[in-house]
This record gives C-alpha cells, sequence and structure tokens, in this order.
C-alpha cells in the first residue's frame, strides 16, 4: 500500500470519528438531555443544572438572573 493510499486512508478515518463524535456531543451550553433535536431555536433551561460545563464558582442571584433573561436584550430589574 503506497503512501499516498495510507494517507488517504487515515484521512477517512479521521473524518468518520469526527462526525461521530459531534453526533454524540449535545448541542453547546446544553447539559446532557437538554435541549430537542430538530429544533432549530433551542433555547435551554435556566441555571446551572441545565449548562454543560456549569461554572465552578458559586452560582449567584446576579448569574441566576442574567440566565434567566437571556436571549432578552433587556437586564433583568435588580441589577
Amino acid at each position: 500500500m503506497g503512501l499516498l493510499s495510507r494517507a488517504a486512508l487515515l484521512f477517512g478515518g479521521f473524518m468518520v470519528f469526527r462526525e461521530w463524535q459531534k453526533a454524540r456531543q449535545s448541542p453547546a451550553a446544553f447539559a446532557e438531555g437538554e435541549g430537542a433535536p430538530g429544533n432549530d431555536a433551542q433555547i435551554r433551561n435556566a441555571g446551572p443544572d441545565a449548562m454543560r460545563d456549569p461554572s465552578d464558582e458559586p452560582w449567584t442571584e446576579a448569574d441566576e438572573d442574567g440566565d434567566e433573561s437571556f436571549p432578552a436584550s433587556d437586564p433583568p430589574g435588580n441589577y
């Protein structure tokens, strides 16, 4: 098997692996089980439990208010 054939085979395997990993992963910012597949306007539930990568910092009231108001353009009134 030539070097070019091996490189093509390796590249094809990498592409299949990459697509498989993308299919396994939940959408960005969504915890496992959050979001509906096929929904173009996916909005996750508010709170640290709904986040895929929650912060190590404690969740504050300001964090909660900001998360609950997203994607609204106006900040919550108690900032």
